[in-house]
């Protein structure tokens, strides 16, 4: 299977593709405000290429439970000079994690080639124009709720029905904007307004969800 990406395809065997996760924030739940000059930023990126990571996924913005939204011109002062050193420096994938079309618009041509959502484009569905503009990757996610109010909703009676559904909206919206199928990877969002249980459920039957999407990534 091949994911295709703006510049070059991912080619998925057996072997699982390892994300590299670097967040220049203050607030995020596992490294805010360490990262936050380009100069750490860029070493730790450099850090987690030579442990293998496969791609870089750059985060402006925090998504833990309860965290403060922030400004599209203040998410992207934050991560286009890190993607633009980054992709000077390496060869390795860069995705940006954000959910704002102009953040979005504003890392690929800084030298990103992946739009990693969590919003599953429930947010700004105008995102996927960005992408289809560019041929870039993009990781839809399930969630529910935002930052804000994730963390108070009450857990959904069936949770492999809620992903699954949730995820062909995304999915449907994407290629209705002009997103090409192979462009296209999914998450089933562990830790985004899903129970301990169900978290732990959602890994157990990760092969079920492959089984369902069997055109896609995940």
């Amino acid at each position: 299977m091949k994911w295709r990406l703006a510049r070059r395809s991912l080619i998925y065997t057996e072997r699982s593709l390892v994300m590299g996760v670097l967040n220049v924030t203050p607030d995020s739940f596992s490294d805010g405000g360490q990262f936050s000059s380009i100069e750490r930023a860029l070493a730790r990126a450099k850090e987690m290429i030579a442990e293998g990571a496969d791609i870089l996924d750059i985060g402006g913005e925090s998504t833990r439970p309860g965290a403060e939204t922030v400004s599209a011109e203040e998410e992207m002062r934050r991560v286009v000079p890190v993607i633009k050193e980054l992709s000077k420096s390496s060869d390795i994938p860069i995705s940006i994690d954000t959910t704002k079309t102009a953040v979005a618009r504003a890392a690929l041509e800084a030298g990103a080639e992946i739009i990693n959502d969590i919003s599953g484009l429930r947010f700004e569905p105008s995102l996927a124009d960005v992408v289809a503009s560019a041929r870039a990757g993009i990781v839809l996610m399930h969630s529910r709720g935002d930052a804000g109010t994730m963390h108070r909703l009450e857990p959904v009676p069936d949770i492999m029905a809620e992903v699954t559904n949730g995820l062909r909206q995304s999915i449907a919206e994407a290629e209705r904007r002009g997103v090409p199928h192979e462009c296209i990877a999914l998450d089933p969002g562990i830790g985004f307004s899903k129970s301990l249980e169900q978290n732990v459920g959602l890994i157990a039957r990760l092969d079920e969800l492959a089984l369902t999407f069997t055109q896609f990534p995940i």
